[in-house]
């Protein structure tokens, strides 16, 4: 199984930016432990600050990969572009989120991956991420 995490604006930042929030660790160190994990998956990361360049990989990866999880951060609330392509490919996406956005400003209630996505997971920490890889595992 081939799957693909790509994360937004900011989560570059994660063990630095608001720690009361995302946590003191850095998304290198959980990607090795989950890399370590999950040894029968193929597991991709890309990070981008750049809303077109999120969007680029979704169409370079989503016609052939078995899975993406988006956590589109920030422009999960403003990108239609972002939206469109996740409805544009046929490679299902999970969206994540860290924090649970219900919880939060009421702008980050609005979400424009949703409607394209197969389904999504938000309010776990980090462990998002790893129940999206779970939920392409019991497919």
């Amino acid at each position: 199984m081939k799957l693909i995490i790509i994360n937004g604006p900011n989560l570059n930042l994660l063990g630095k930016r608001e720690p009361e929030v995302y946590g003191n660790k850095t998304f290198e160190d959980f990607f090795a432990d989950l890399q370590f994990k999950f040894k029968a998956v193929q597991l991709e990361y890309f990070q981008s600050n750049i809303e077109g360049e999120l969007i680029g990989k979704i169409q370079e990866t989503g016609f052939s990969y078995d899975g993406i999880i988006l956590n589109a951060a920030a422009y999960t609330h403003t990108s239609v572009g972002l939206g469109d392509a996740v409805k544009a490919v046929s490679t299902p996406v999970v969206e994540v989120h860290i924090s649970n956005t219900h919880k939060r400003e009421e702008y980050r209630h609005v979400s424009y991956i949703s409607p394209g996505a197969k389904g999504v997971i938000l309010g776990f920490g980090l462990q998002s991420y790893e129940l999206a890889i779970k939920s392409f595992l019991a497919d």
